[in-house]
């Protein structure tokens, strides 16, 4: 026998941890058994009573159930729950979750006293609430109900309930080590912990004990002691008790370090701070009843508190020259060179009539009961709903029930879009700064929001903003305005018809009523040579152009090209005027203007706000690319400070459009009716643009939030009306002059080319170009079998040559030389 068991092969770590296949069937069995169970019951006990008369037909199909598993279900409620244990049943699935979990040898729970603390609670649960509901109902089960009956015939129901307060009692004695012995130690750890902190804080001699039966009794007498200071030291082996007569500065007490603060009180701060005063703090009069030695040393306690006189800077030469001026001639007015200069009245705007919003209780009602109908067939719960009705849309809001998940409401979206037959559904989820949910819904009869009506405004009127921009009303119907210099550029999208051009007319409105033409310079960029030709007839006032354009709408792409650049060239020496000024913005820079602080002499003068204008932005990204993308990135960057904003508008918001250097810089985006959610996404990175119902609806981002408005409707008459009557009014002799562009045509022509030095395929170059009449970079790449970058230096050289015109954006260059004669004579002049 020993010599067979020397022979055996040891057991290794590894032997017992593979399960074998029947082991890890029965397992989940029983584990898949006790999730049926529990839901089982759970249904159970939810329609017991329906469930109880559909237990015994488990073949006729006839029948159905009302339970989560069937008739299967309403078989393990009866035989579990009704006919034995109640809900101690719930014990029982979790036995079998247990088991299963020990066979997969998943040793989450302690097995043997797991099953005796749910042996404890299937015995007793049965029994109190037997107790508790005297048999009606199946909490307490068959079981339950007998075993009470029977003790409360033997002991009476007092007896009963003695009985299970007894055994829960042993219970959580036994279990939690509730001993009388085991609580008076716990107790007396507490008293040690807590009495030992107190103990050390005692004093530690008799005279201290002396000195505060000695104070108590003064503040049994009636004698106040304003403060009372301990002075103490780190090994904490005496105190010093001091005592501060009444009306004397507080003093606080640091115990951690050794020194002592004294904090100004609030008398000192009322005393008047350009004088020079010394202020000695002693007692009126002797305090009664306090011992000799400290009556003594309150009598020679002085305390001084002085106030230091405030000094005068000698003021500098340019300063006392800077009020002088402004004695003589008053504060600098720019608005002198238009003295006679009327604002825009708000008759030029027409009337609409009432624009109270109409409450239509029936549409509100209606839309209200769909609302919650369809979330209670998806059994999503609501403890409360509210309606704001503003000018298009009613927002309604709803407060979810506890557990109902966010999520859950928001991807109804298309689902109560169907449910309401309404379109521009809107869910925001969560508000913003509320606990509610919201719904937006268009209204059948939307209410206009005239520009007449947002004007004339007590809020417009009396704004004080510096380039205010009223775009329209909220939901709850208020006016919504915002600042174009803090914003400090808006980048607008829309496709077409929806409102966009409207809201670019709606901007302007309000700044040419807010801002005389002095303050305030546009340049207008309108590559659709349509939308804002109206305003060419304010160009002596409010537009600005370059020195040799004839059109202050520009419309050319090459004009374009150097408007910009200009733009840029204006934004460096305005930088450059307020880094003389020592100034930070154009406010700052203004104001010491006014004040006759700045010498036009030395170049300063006073700087009017300049905003451009761009109608459709993604034209001009297809025709000059690069050339448009870098000064408008540059201006977004850095013009916020010298006053130079930039409104954008594109039709469709793509990403090789509004590239990420631009969109980084637009932090302001206005957004009407999009195609798709992805545009929508490209412009407000979120989506809900798509779901607009066009006609002015707009979200507006302000880099926190996204509000909905209803954008101000201003028609072109209207807006005809209001530059004829600027138009009609004296001006300045031309528009504003923007710096010019160095170099605008740039270096070409055969005085720039180096015959020597050109490229050994030039002239093969120069043919195919010439043969084709087609200048292009592409090409000569495929016809000479060349990399882009020698390509690209032939074009140049052909450009210096003469050979083909300027870069032209995205399309060929233009082929100067007509016909292969011309060219081979022009190549013979060269090479002489």
């Amino acid at each position: 026998m020993e010599k067979n068991t020397k022979n055996r092969p040891a057991a290794t770590p590894e032997a017992g941890k593979t399960l074998s296949k029947p082991r890890i069937l029965f397992g989940i069995i029983l584990l898949v058994l006790s999730l049926v169970m529990a839901g089982s019951f759970a249904s159970y006990l939810m329609n017991w009573k329906a469930d109880q008369s559909q237990a015994g037909t488990m073949l006729d199909r006839s029948v159905k159930s009302s339970n989560l598993f069937g008739k299967v279900g309403d078989w393990f409620g009866k035989i579990f729950i009704f006919d034995s244990i109640g809900v101690a049943a719930f014990i029982v699935a979790f036995l079998f979750f247990v088991v299963g979990m020990l066979i997969l040898k998943k040793r989450y729970f302690k097995p043997w006293k797991t099953i005796g603390h749910s042996l404890f609670f299937i015995c007793w649960l049965p029994i109190f609430f037997g107790a508790v509901t005297q048999g009606v109902g199946t909490l307490s089960g068959v079981y339950g109900y007998q075993i009470v009956d029977f003790l409360t015939s033997v002991i009476g129901l007092v007896g009963l309930w003695a009985v299970i307060a007894v055994s829960i009692g042993m219970y959580f004695i036994l279990e939690f080590n509730m001993r009388p012995s085991a609580i008076k130690n716990r107790l007396n750890d507490i008293n040690d912990k807590t009495f030992g902190k107190i103990k050390g804080m005692m004093p530690s001699s008799a005279e201290d004990f002396e000195a505060d039966t000695e104070l108590e009794e003064l503040a049994g007498n009636g004698n106040e002691i304003s403060n009372v200071t301990v002075t103490e030291d780190v090994p904490r082996a005496a105190s010093t008790i001091t005592e501060v007569p009444k009306g004397f500065p507080e003093v606080e007490v640091n115990n951690d370090l050794e020194t002592i603060t004294t904090p100004n009180r609030t008398s000192f701060e009322e005393m008047d701070e350009a004088a020079s005063t010394t202020v000695t703090l002693t007692p009126s009069a002797p305090i009664p009843n306090l011992p000799a030695s400290f009556q003594s040393e309150a009598d020679s306690f002085e305390f001084k508190v002085e106030v230091a006189q405030e000094i005068d800077e000698p003021q500098d030469e340019a300063d006392i020259k800077s009020a002088d001026l402004v004695k003589q001639h008053g504060f600098y007015d720019h608005t002198l060179d238009l003295a006679k200069f009327q604002m825009p009245h708000i008759n030029l705007l027409k009337d609409y009539g009432s624009e109270e919003i109409s409450i239509n209780k029936e549409e509100l009602e209606e839309n209200k009961n769909k609302i919650v109908g369809l979330l209670k067939n998806f059994n999503v719960g609501i403890a409360e709903i509210k309606a704001t009705i503003g000018p298009t849309v009613t927002l309604y809001e709803i407060v979810p029930e506890a557990g109902i998940r966010v999520a859950a409401i928001k991807k109804l979206q298309d689902d109560i879009a169907l449910n309401l037959s309404a379109m521009g559904i809107r869910i925001i989820a969560p508000m913003p700064g509320k606990g509610t949910i919201g719904i937006e819904v268009p209204r059948k009869n939307p209410t206009m929001v005239s520009m007449r009506s947002v004007l004339a405004s007590h809020k417009f009127q009396n704004s004080d903003m510096d380039l205010p921009v009223v775009f329209g009303k909220t939901i709850s119907n208020e006016i919504f305005m915002a600042d174009l210099a803090k914003m400090p550029h808006l980048l607008m999208a829309g496709a077409t018809g929806q409102g966009k051009s409207v809201g670019i007319n709606a901007i302007l409105t309000s700044l040419l009523y807010k801002k005389h033409p002095s303050e305030l310079k546009f340049v207008m960029v309108d590559p659709k040579k349509v939308e804002l030709t109206l305003y060419s007839k304010i160009e002596r006032h409010y537009l600005a152009k370059l020195p040799d354009s004839d059109d202050a709408i520009i419309t050319d792409t090459h004009k374009v090209i150097n408007t910009l650049n200009s733009l840029c060239i204006e934004m460096d020496s305005r930088y450059e005027l307020l880094k003389n000024a020592f100034c930070r913005t154009i406010k700052e820079y203004n104001g010491k203007f006014k004040e006759r602080k700045l010498n036009p002499e030395n170049g300063h003068r006073y700087l009017p706000y300049i905003v451009l204008v761009v109608d459709e932005f993604a034209d001009l990204i297809m025709t000059a690319g690069k050339e448009v993308e870098h000064p408008i990135a540059r201006l977004a960057q850095l013009a916020r400070a010298v006053g130079i904003h930039l409104i954008v508008a594109t039709q469709r918001p793509s990403v090789n459009v509004i590239t990420g250097m631009i969109k980084a810089n637009f932090p302001a985006r206005a957004a009407f009716r999009v195609i798709s959610s992805v545009d929508s996404r490209t412009i407000l990175d979120a989506t809900g643009a798509d779901q607009l119902i066009g006609k002015g609806d707009m979200l507006y981002f302000n880099g926190n939030e996204i509000l909905r408005l209803q954008c101000a409707f201003v028609d072109t008459p209207e807006v005809e009306k209001i530059v004829d009557y600027i138009g009609a009014q004296k001006g300045y002799a031309s528009a504003f002059l923007l710096p010019e562009v160095p170099n605008e045509e740039g270096q070409s022509g055969s005085a720039a080319f180096d015959p020597n030095e050109k490229d050994a395929l030039f002239e093969d170059a120069a043919r195919i170009v010439v043969s084709t009449q087609q200048g292009s970079t592409s090409m000569l790449q495929r016809q000479l079998k060349l990399g882009y970058n020698r390509a690209g230096r032939i074009m140049d050289q052909l450009e210096a040559a003469g050979v083909v015109g300027g870069f032209n954006g995205a399309k060929a260059r233009e082929v100067q030389i007509t016909d292969l004669n011309s060219l081979e004579q022009f190549l013979q002049d060269l090479r002489r």
